[in-house]
């Protein structure tokens, strides 16, 4: 899947590579939580820690270019999988393993809490959405349930070109979809898909997320003065997916997006929840439910989610995976907790 050159590059952004398709990498926000400088978003919307959270992809590969990734050029693209099919165990395995030794070298840092990097040794969550499109990876339920046999939360991203494949996932803790345009053109020239029926496999996918009983979420990446446009659009396709979620975030200009973009298309978290307002006025059934200047990202959640005038939009990690265990039909608010600050 990888040459030489796009994997040399990989590993000097200090990515580790886990067999023939998969990655790992630690989190900016792993990093800042382990000094105490503050947690990922996903913290204040659903609960989740960042020093026991684990970054990676089961697939390097994409069906898109995205102007505004962080990849360089250099890493694979492919509409169909084409290479040998790793073991799930030896994908988790591996990964957590390579987790451990890149967390390794923080103990000795004065300003690392001891106690987060203590935590940190333990995986409880896992960002399926390093880089690449990691529900391509055939053997992805597999893997999701070898995870949450061992109580690790998945939360996956997919860039909604795999109808299919969403079809076919049974079961994760929370499945997002990147939305990155309101109209098939300006879809085009910001994913620079390989598919040409683009557009339908969006829409395709947005249906067959509606039908998950799971936690859904669809994620918009602003970029100013390119994707910042018909919020009645973006509200359109939202409904088709019904999530429970939607949250708008800014682009951030890092990695290889610099030489695409520019900085000044990098929008203010002013600007961010002024355009989420602008979406919400046509998706009535949402309200705002949080925000996070550090990150410029603002949360949209579906009213259902308030309960006696509080949110309750974290997940009860325990009760998820006893639901799992059961192998019974659970839908999101089955395993809801109350927001806390």
């Amino acid at each position: 899947m990888l040459t030489k050159e796009a994997k040399a590059e990989l590993e000097k952004q200090q990515y580790r590579i886990i067999g023939s398709h998969s990655a790992v990498k630690i989190c900016g926000w792993t990093k800042n939580m382990l000094r105490g400088k503050g947690s990922c978003y996903k913290h204040k919307f659903y609960g989740i820690k960042s020093n026991q959270c684990m970054q990676m992809t089961t697939s390097l590969s994409c069906a898109n270019r995205c102007t505004f990734c962080w990849r360089g050029y250099k890493a694979p693209v492919s509409k169909k999988w084409k290479w040998k099919v790793d073991d799930p165990e030896f994908i988790l395995n591996g990964s957590l393993e390579q987790q451990k030794k890149l967390l390794s070298g923080f103990k000795g840092f004065k300003d690392v809490k001891m106690d987060l990097w203590n935590e940190s040794n333990e995986v409880r969550h896992v960002a399926l959405s390093l880089s690449g499109e990691p529900i391509v990876y055939p053997k992805i339920n597999e893997l999701i349930d070898l995870m949450h046999s061992k109580k690790i939360s998945t939360f996956l991203v997919t860039n909604a070109q795999y109808p299919e494949e969403i079809k076919k996932l049974k079961n994760v803790s929370q499945l997002y979809i990147s939305l990155d345009a309101p109209n098939k053109k300006l879809l085009k020239e910001i994913d620079l898909p390989l598919f040409s029926d683009y557009w339908e496999r969006l829409n395709k996918s947005l249906k067959e997320m509606k039908k998950k009983k799971f936690r859904t979420a669809i994620r918009i990446t602003a970029i100013k003065g390119i994707n910042m446009v018909e919020p009645e659009n973006y509200a359109k396709l939202i409904k088709k997916a019904d999530p429970d979620f939607v949250e708008v975030k800014s682009y951030m200009f890092v990695g290889e997006s610099r030489k695409r973009l520019k900085e000044e298309n990098m929008p203010s978290h002013s600007e961010v929840k002024e355009f989420t307002e602008k979406i919400n006025e046509f998706l009535p059934e949402y309200e705002y439910c949080s925000e996070q200047k550090s990150s410029r990202v603002v949360l949209l959640a579906k009213k259902e989610f308030k309960k006696k005038g509080k949110w309750v939009a974290w997940i009860d990690f325990d009760k998820f995976f006893k639901l799992v265990s059961k192998k019974k039909k659970f839908e999101s608010k089955d395993y809801l907790t109350q927001t806390k600050k």
